[in-house]
């Protein structure tokens, strides 16, 4: 009894194994079905109303649509109208001003307009150039009051701006902005940086 009840369970062993490789073969084959192979797609033809299916006729089934546009018109005349083309043949040019075909044609002339479009208006000259008003640069804010002169004789001037002074020499700069020129006992040159602008300063008593 025991080899038989031994026996009994390898068989239901190998049962429920190869149920189990028949279970995993079946769905890895689905599986590889589903991604690998190719879809099938359904191609749906349309059918005419009028041709049912299975009415016996051949051939493929006609799309619904719009009705065609109907080209044949017996109302036309097909035939030629002499009379009517030579009128277009002997149509002759007669314009009333130049004649651009002919090199004789003198020029149109354009009488002058009696008055301006606009009262009031100043003519200006053709090709004349416009000068845009270029406003000026303002006035230098320094005030030359006097100079000294060093050992090696070169010029010192002395400059009053605002509340301050200041002691400056040919290629100074005062207060970042004003720089100093040529020094004369009686005037000094001084270029306005901002503006780009030169000007002479008389000396003047403080």
């Amino acid at each position: 009894m025991a080899m038989r009840s031994g026996l009994e369970n390898k068989r239901q062993v190998y049962v429920v194994v190869a149920l189990f490789v028949l279970i995993v073969c079946i769905g890895g084959w689905e599986i590889y079905g589903s991604f690998f192979r190719p879809a099938a797609h359904a191609v749906s033809v349309p059918v005419h109303p009028a041709v049912a299916p299975g009415s016996g006729q051949g051939g493929p089934a006609a799309a619904p649509g719009p009705d065609a546009r109907k080209l044949t018109d017996y109302s036309l005349d097909p035939s030629l109208h002499l009379d009517k083309l030579a009128l277009t043949e002997n149509v002759e040019y007669a314009g009333t001003g130049r004649n651009i075909f002919s090199a004789d044609s003198g020029p149109v002339t354009i009488e002058a307009p009696v008055k301006s479009p606009r009262a009031g208006q100043v003519s200006v000259a053709a090709g004349a150039p416009l000068t845009p008003s270029v406003p000026r640069p303002p006035a230098i804010d320094l005030k030359y009051f006097g100079y000294a002169q060093s050992k090696d004789r070169q010029l010192h001037a002395f400059f009053v701006h605002g509340d301050d002074i200041f002691e400056a020499r040919s290629g100074d700069i005062i207060d970042h902005r004003y720089k100093v020129g040529a020094i004369l006992p009686g005037s000094v040159q001084v270029t306005d940086l901002s503006y780009n602008n030169l000007q002479t300063l008389a000396m003047t008593p403080n």
